[in-house]
């Protein structure tokens, strides 16, 4: 078997990829007093005693360096009413919190106003996996609003509230 069989190739991955739901969500950290964060959907809980979360930023991200010196990072998960938000952070713009709506969480990181759910953490572990980095986190505080949350499948953005119950 040739390793182009034994391997999925990148547009295999991308189809395959594309059949997942997940949520939107926006890291971010404090760069100095400066804050930064990005789009990521690579993100799911471990466990829930201790609360533990991950997040995987590809390596070449602007914010990834940011992330990886600090010590505590924001996971904000997006609600319907964020798309200026989505946008924003999923672009390479210099200043991605100008007009924005933050606040500092209990240890500094940036929490997003409007979202469906926040949580700030401390990162435990900071594994190298391929072209990513894989953020172990344990969670230190975390809110939750009345804000339906925002998912993402094939290229779309959903309301995660108007998902049809099976069974």
């Amino acid at each position: 078997m040739s390793p182009l069989q034994q391997n999925a190739d990148i547009d295999l991955m991308k189809q395959v990829n594309r059949q997942f739901v997940t949520g939107v969500t926006v890291i971010t950290a404090l760069d100095g007093d400066s804050p930064k964060g990005l789009a990521v959907n690579a993100f799911a809980s471990i466990s829930l005693d201790p609360p533990t979360v991950m997040v995987c930023v590809q390596r070449t991200s602007n914010t990834h360096d940011c992330l990886f010196r600090a010590d505590h990072l924001a996971i904000n998960i997006l609600s319907t009413a964020q798309m200026d938000v989505v946008g924003k952070f999923a672009s390479k713009s210099a200043d991605k919190f100008a007009d924005l709506d933050w606040r500092p969480g209990p240890y500094g990181s940036p929490l997003i106003e409007r979202s469906s759910a926040q949580m700030e953490v401390e990162i435990r572990e900071r594994l190298q996996a391929s072209t990513h980095t894989v953020f172990i986190c344990r969670v230190l505080h975390a809110a939750v609003t009345e804000q339906t949350p925002m998912i993402y499948s094939a290229g779309k953005f959903f309301d995660g509230g108007a998902l049809t119950p099976l069974g």
